[in-house]
């Protein structure tokens, strides 16, 4: 198939711009919790009506402060509840977003701000505050932390005198095609891009979002947001909550989601493929410390064969599984299974997995205990989901189908190509747009393909495609990802551009290789790697025992591969890549070429001596 269509599954023409979302659900039940916050260890629930309160006051003081229609306003901060009141503000006061990463530098605010032609910023404390100061000498920066005379009581005291009748008349002033945000891309292939999102891609895919995932979003659903208010996967989530009336919580650092998990209980979170495997990683890790890691193993195994038992049974539905695999599973539902829901809460119905590709294992290993995992695919260009998986036609390693009321088309060059209801109408800058779209469709400059029904797999980045010195054509991604299932690898790289074969550097995971060693009783080489320092430019690793069982691990990614596309030689290394460098997106994806350029001598020793013509 070349290319599929879903037809939208229901149009709201009454909701004209992204305040709209927040008045339609006020509407319907203002009593409604929308949020809950954490305020000095006690959870403080938050109402729709009181929400939109409070976003009032805030537009109010941005209309006092001089904010006008089209305004662009930054966001600087974690994420957090005051970043929800900051955005709607913002739109209620007829301003355009400009969520700007907590960890981004100086020169890159300064770029984004300048770009944008921002007026007003919040941030949510001094570092942050100081840091756009910088970029915007002389105008007002508010924080969400206490700060007297330019936190967020002072910004509502400002706007005492604004009259509701003015904020009400500025929320409708904004129509579908106005511009709500500009998003800037990750820049993992390059530089950043500011990219042009209107009211009207926020609504139609919120709106098709909420039909289509009905049973997963909903008044009685409750979400912890983790990732980055900054990445548009996040944003589209708090809308899409705000009008489905799902409770949010929002959670700033990473390193309390477990803790938040237990105290929350959520019924639906968006996550990164990376979360669940340090999930899994650490359930392991636990039964080895309990002398149960060899039943582990299994229990991990009978999880993935349960997960592949149940996504048969979509299409098959009087299969039944072995007495076998039937006893293994119970044995362990009660020995592990319901231990690791409960860690996660107790009542996770479903997890979408987004920003990166999601083993098909590690996704049957969550559906076989019992939390099945929605994978989808978007970019920033598109708002977020183009495609994603539904729950009873879930395939393990696709992306699903078109989200309603869009569409993919695989081009002859074998590059996804997506139109739809959140496709952004272009970049900030027109010269980025270049040849972007094609046809009416925008070119993601990923490679992928459809099956027979129309769900879509990603196989790869177009612009990642190696093409060696016999002129054969490969696509690293699938052999990565195999590699990268092993828990002592953080990151598998392969290489061969204009070489005679396939090389890859492999990065180690220093903490896991040393339990890894430890377990093997050696525990010198565990030391070893705990010592060993993380420069910028990578210390190589060519210890004979973590040589061997990456060897083992490579061996079999070779296996899943065409010949072309096998590993003859690998370097193992590590090293710490981060955004402070530039090796790191502030999403966490490895930028390839800025690492490669900073291991190049290591490189270099992979074809040294080799015939390269």
């Amino acid at each position: 198939m070349r290319e599929t269509t879903i037809a939208l599954m229901a149009e709201r023409t009454d909701l004209r711009s992204v305040p709209d979302l927040l008045g339609a659900r006020a509407a319907i039940n203002p009593d409604h919790v929308a949020f809950a916050r954490w305020i000095d260890g006690e959870v403080h629930d938050v109402t729709i009506a009181r929400f939109r309160e409070q976003v009032h006051d805030l537009a109010g003081g941005l209309i006092a402060a001089g904010v006008k229609p089209g305004d662009r306003v930054a966001i600087m901060s974690e994420t957090c509840y005051e970043w929800a009141l900051a955005d709607f503000a913002i739109w209620a006061a007829g301003g355009v977003v400009v969520p700007i990463y907590e960890t981004a530098s100086i020169p890159q605010v300064e770029r984004i701000v300048s770009e944008c032609g921002v007026r007003v910023a919040f941030a949510s404390d001094d570092s942050h505050r100081d840091v756009l100061a910088h970029a915007l000498p002389g105008i007002a920066v508010w924080t969400f932390d206490a700060n007297p005379g330019h936190d967020l009581a002072a910004l509502e005291r400002l706007g005492d005198g604004v009259d509701e009748v003015e904020i009400e008349r500025r929320e409708q002033l904004a129509g579908p095609d106005d511009l709500a945000s500009i998003v800037f891309t990750s820049g993992t292939t390059g530089r950043q891009k500011g990219v042009r999102i209107t009211h009207g891609n926020f609504v139609r895919l919120v709106v098709q979002v909420t039909q289509a995932y009905g049973e997963v979003v909903h008044d009685r659903a409750t979400t912890i947001i983790l990732l980055p208010l900054a990445h548009v996967l996040a944003q589209g989530l708090q809308l899409v909550s705000v009008y489905a009336g799902m409770k949010i919580v929002h959670v700033g650092d990473p390193k309390s989601a477990v803790a938040a998990m237990g105290e929350v209980r959520p019924t639906f979170m968006v996550v990164v493929p990376r979360i669940l495997e340090k999930i899994r990683v650490a359930a392991r890790a636990k039964a080895q410390e309990s002398k149960v890691g060899s039943v582990f193993a299994v229990a991990d195994r009978t999880a993935i064969a349960w997960g592949e038992h149940l996504e048969r049974t979509q299409y098959q539905p009087d299969l039944r599984p072995s007495r076998w695999l039937v006893l293994r599973h119970r044995l362990f539902e009660r020995l592990f299974y319901g231990r690791l829901r409960a860690l996660m809460g107790g009542r996770v119905d479903y997890l979408l997995s987004g920003a990166s590709a999601l083993d098909p294992s590690l996704g049957n290993f969550f559906r076989g205990v019992g939390i099945p995992v929605i994978e989808g695919y978007g970019l920033t260009e598109t708002t977020a989901p183009i495609t994603g998986n539904r729950p009873g036609t879930m395939r393990a390693g696709s992306v699903g189908i078109p989200i309603p009321g869009s569409s993919v088309r695989i081009s002859d060059e074998g590059e996804v190509l997506v139109r739809g209801v959140g496709v952004s109408p272009g970049y900030l800058n027109p010269k980025d747009d270049g040849e972007s779209y094609t046809d009416g469709f925008y070119r993601t400059g990923d490679v992928g393909r459809l099956d027979q029904d129309g769900f879509l797999y990603i196989q790869g980045r177009l612009k990642n495609i190696i093409v060696t010195a016999s002129g054969k054509n490969i696509a690293p991604e699938p052999w990565e990802a195999v590699v990268a299932t092993d828990p002592i690898v953080s990151e598998a790289i392969m290489l061969g551009e204009g070489k005679p074969y396939a090389a890859a550097v492999i990065l180690l995971d220093a903490e896991k290789a040393a339990a890894w060693a430890r377990r093997r009783g050696s525990a010198e080489l565990a030391q070893q790697l705990e010592a060993a320092p993380t420069t910028r430019d990578g210390i190589r690793i060519d210890d004979e025992a973590i040589r061997a069982h990456i060897q083992r691990t490579v061996d079999g990614a070779n296996a899943a591969v065409s010949r072309a596309e096998q590993v003859r030689r690998f370097i193992v290394l590590m090293a710490v890549p981060s955004e402070d460098d530039r090796t790191l997106t502030p999403t966490l994806k490895l930028r390839r070429t800025e690492f490669l350029n900073t291991v190049a001598h290591h490189v270099h020793q992979l074809y040294q001596g080799e015939n390269q013509s």
